[in-house]
């Protein structure tokens, strides 16, 4: 379109005289500049909408866009977009719809979005907008909750209604004063030890430790924050000696299915879920069948379950008669076999034991391994760029948003600002 006008122009200088066709030949070239740089602001001004649109979800205000000088670089790019994204990480909208949506499909097993602000939720906010070490998040004693001064519903270990009511009031969750961190043993009642981050909050309970083996938390854990489900990691080389009773040897009279194919996640799995035998989730099964009055209980130093006769909750020797030679746990303690094998290449912490007893330490295991630190790229990318990766030039992005996550002490704050810049010319 730019040819085809200055041509035209360009054909009538030539049956003018040569002064005035000097004067015309400036003017020309005068728009070609102005109209160049108008093309490049515009570019600019996308790009800047864009990476705020992908970092909080809403349009940008025109009074945002016009505070920043919106150049671009000799590559046609926005001229400094860290120090944009860095703006746009302070919009409310960040923390209450984009990290909220991110989060919230990890807070229930049908991983829907459509779920209520809860504990677990609030707590990875939290973490984020303080800037605190990611890996946390498995094995803290730390929870967020809204401010004494809002006139919330006080904290319940029987509802989320505390929670609940701050979606309902559209309280500010980007706001240090209003989303407040607490030691989650002061709120819940949990002994500090027994506290590990959100596997430990109400919702996580509620979702995973309800009914069942305890085998869904670890299952959902794993596949939420280190991107991995049990199916990928099978390995059929570890042992099965910790193995419990409810699984039957030969699934369907075939011992070979449990051989080449359900032993293999168990062996790995058993021995990791030991560490959550102490936790159930309680609720009135008869008048209550989705456990929305429910509870998380724990066993404590001292407590007896009367169906085990250890502190060992009573769901983890169901089904003892599937196998009766299988293995009976009597206590929390567990073991990562992964750390050897095909499985090794989840990365695990060389400066941790590999065992321990207990939710906090295990969850220490797996938030401490690489697996869990590229699946949090991972997910802040598809969040930001709406998108997987899908070429060797984003593959090269992942690894090199994985560096700098690790110099900057898991903050995710920093991922998200350099995938919303990578991704704002998509």
């Amino acid at each position: 379109m730019f040819y085809d006008m200055y041509n035209n122009i360009f054909n009538n200088i030539k049956t003018i005289d040569s002064a005035n066709s000097y004067r015309l030949i400036i003017i020309l070239f005068i728009m070609l500049y102005a109209l160049s740089a108008n093309v490049a602001n515009a570019s600019a001004r996308d790009q800047a909408k864009r990476i705020h649109d992908r970092l909080t979800g809403i349009p940008p205000s025109s009074d945002f866009l016009d505070s920043f000088a919106l150049d671009t670089d000799n590559n046609g790019e926005l001229d400094e977009p860290e120090t944009l994204a860095e703006e746009a990480l302070k919009n409310p909208a960040f923390y209450n719809v984009t990290l909220k949506n991110m989060i919230a499909p990890a807070t229930n097993e049908e991983q829907t979005v459509f779920t209520p602000l809860n504990d677990y939720t609030a707590t990875a906010i939290g973490i984020i907008r303080d800037e605190l070490d990611y890996r946390q998040l498995l094995y803290r004693d730390i929870i967020y909750i809204g401010h004494n001064s809002l006139g919330l519903p006080d904290y319940s270990n029987s509802n989320n209604n505390h929670y609940q009511s701050m979606e309902d009031q559209g309280i500010n969750l980007s706001d240090p004063g209003k989303l407040v961190q607490r030691s989650q043993s002061s709120i819940t009642g949990l002994p500090s030890d027994a506290t590990a981050g959100i596997i430990t909050t109400r919702a996580a309970a509620k979702a995973f430790f309800k009914d069942g083996t305890n085998r869904a938390m670890f299952r959902f854990t794993l596949l939420n924050h280190l991107c991995t489900d049990l199916e990928q990691i099978k390995d059929t080389t570890r042992s099965h000696d910790r193995i419990r009773q409810d699984v039957t040897r030969s699934p369907g009279g075939d011992s070979r299915i449990f051989f080449n194919a359900c032993g293999g996640c168990h062996a790995g799995m058993e021995p990791l879920t030991q560490s959550l035998a102490y936790y159930n989730y309680e609720y009135d099964a008869d008048n209550d069948e989705d456990g929305e009055a429910g509870r998380l209980s724990y066993n404590a130093a001292g407590s007896i379950d009367p169906e085990t006769g250890t502190r060992v909750k009573e769901k983890y020797l169901i089904n003892a008669g599937n196998f009766k030679w299988g293995y009976i746990t009597t206590d929390d303690h567990w073991d990562n076999y992964w750390r050897q094998g095909p499985n090794s290449v989840l990365g695990w912490d060389e400066s941790l034991p590999g065992s321990g007893t207990g939710a906090k330490s295990m969850g220490m295991e797996l938030a401490h391994s690489e697996a869990f630190a590229q699946c949090q790229v991972k997910k802040v990318f598809k969040t930001v760029c709406l998108r997987e990766a899908r070429n060797s030039a984003d593959r090269a992005q992942l690894a090199s948003m994985l560096t700098s996550f690790k110099a900057a002490n898991y903050q995710m704050k920093q991922v998200f600002s350099e995938s919303a810049v990578y991704c704002m010319g998509d």
